[in-house]
């Protein structure tokens, strides 16, 4: 599983709440790729998924949280995702 973090340069709200986010993100999902993009950087990559705000999450390729979730949204989300793929 990959969550891309697309954030600004300079945005307190993107810093505020990353350590935490990733923390358990990757306490629920051991094997997850956390991918902290620029989004002026990765703009190209940004537009595709429909980024329109900042901070936003993307969870294997598609817009999961176009706004920061909290950390139980994205629990909630990954073990969504766990138990999909799990049951395929």
């Amino acid at each position: 599983m990959k969550i891309d973090l697309f954030y600004a340069r300079g945005c307190d709200k993107c810093a505020a709440s990353r350590e935490s986010l990733k923390v358990a993100a990757e306490r629920v999902a051991p094997d997850l790729e956390w991918r902290e993009l620029d989004v002026l950087e990765n703009m190209d990559y940004a537009v595709d998924l429909g980024v329109l705000t900042l901070p936003a999450m993307a969870i294997d390729g598609v817009l999961a949280f176009p706004a920061l979730p909290s950390v139980k949204q994205l629990v909630d989300a990954i073990t969504r995702k766990c138990n999909t793929v799990a049951r395929s």
